[in-house]
């Protein structure tokens, strides 16, 4: 019940391709030109070509591959955000997102928080009224972390452009889940995790970078193209990736990719939805539980926390693995704004987060566990 922080068990199909690819395709990619190299590389076009198909993107190499999203949002951030320019965040973003705008900051960067209320909800006015000449980019995660809010991305971004400005989404919680379009969402950047909804490996990710986009890298270094050069090249996806890429790990996440098409993102979404809005309606009946986040038969994605006012949310969690087997997550979740937001930034929450492979059987008996750990207090 932990699927917010990373998807399990993997399908058969990603663990497969990551065992053939380590087996059989292991040269560095794009660094050589004999036939395993040229294997290599070939995995990692067909991870941004499985990629590109999901989202529609048009050009497989505006993908920049990452280790994950924390690695897409520092890239997008730090590469396009310039000093005096002014940057708005909504309150619940993830310290993905909080600490670079903190460490901008420092260098001369405006930054606004929009408030959000108790759901995790901003007002659209609030937006409009806090864009200023000098509004560069506005960054909004898809779904809160922690109460699974899904925000309006397409209303956003119609205000975002109106003003001239750019929009970054953090799609931790929502690509491979929720459907996204980058076209029809105008979305100009977009983070992801491979290890999340796409079931794929953890050290994977990526960041879509709109063809009007450009970006001052985050890392220099050996891409196997134009060697000879001193400066990173400008060609995509190479003037993004130097180093060596976790070729086996992409191999891995292009099979949760066309694992997801092949099921369907919308049929996905429609069973997470249907688990949590099972569990948020059995948590809501057991005495003394608060449930935060949108209201039962509201959009949200598989993500249920709650608290007990007189236990510790450590120590639910703790007794749930220990004597019930049941893996969640608690504390604050990396992020606190967001807890300040729901009024849990003193105590804390449990976090529950169903996948595409959790059952009605699970939610039932997360339910009845948490009920007799609350009988026994």
């Amino acid at each position: 019940m932990d699927h917010a922080a990373t998807s399990w068990p993997k399908p058969n199909e990603v663990i497969e391709a990551v065992t053939e690819a380590m087996k059989h395709d292991s040269a560095n990619p794009g660094r050589g030109s004999h036939a395993m190299a040229v294997r290599a590389s070939r995995i990692l076009f067909n991870g941004r070509k499985q990629l590109a198909k999901l989202l529609n993107i048009k050009n497989p190499n505006d993908i920049a591959f990452t280790y994950n999203t924390t690695m897409a949002l520092n890239m997008a951030i730090k590469g396009f955000v310039k000093q005096g320019d002014h940057v708005i965040a909504s309150s619940v973003e993830h310290n993905s997102v909080r600490r670079p705008l903190h460490a901008l900051e420092q260098t001369g960067v405006q930054v606004t928080y929009i408030d959000a209320d108790e759901r995790g909800r901003f007002k659209l006015d609030q937006l409009q009224r806090s864009m200023q000449h000098n509004t560069s980019l506005v960054i909004v995660n898809h779904s809160s972390n922690l109460l699974g809010t899904i925000m309006p991305i397409a209303e956003i971004s119609t205000i975002v452009h109106e003003h001239g400005a750019k929009l970054l989404v953090d799609g931790a919680q929502s690509v491979g889940i929720i459907p996204i379009d980058v076209e029809q969402l105008g979305i100009d950047m977009l983070a992801f995790p491979g290890h999340k909804g796409l079931l794929g490996p953890q050290g994977t990710g990526g960041l879509y970078i709109a063809p009007h986009i450009e970006l001052e890298p985050l890392l220099q270094g050996g891409t196997g193209s134009q060697s000879e050069a001193p400066h990173q090249p400008l060609v995509r996806p190479d003037r993004y990736e130097a180093g060596t890429q976790n070729t086996a790990g992409i191999a891995g996440l292009a099979a949760g990719v066309q694992y997801v098409a092949r099921v369907g993102v919308e049929n996905i979404y429609q069973h997470e939805w249907e688990l949590s809005q099972r569990l948020l309606g059995g948590l809501s009946e057991i005495e003394g539980v608060v449930c935060l986040g949108p209201a039962l038969g509201e959009p949200r994605t598989g993500i249920v926390s709650f608290y007990v006012p007189h236990i510790d949310p450590s120590e639910m969690a703790f007794i749930l693995d220990q004597h019930y087997h049941i893996a969640v997550r608690s504390g604050f979740h990396c992020t606190p704004t967001a807890h300040n937001a729901a009024g849990t930034s003193e105590r804390g929450a449990v976090r529950a987060s169903v996948g595409y492979s959790s059952t009605v059987e699970e939610v039932d008996r997360f339910i009845a566990a948490v009920k007799e750990i609350i009988e026994q207090y």
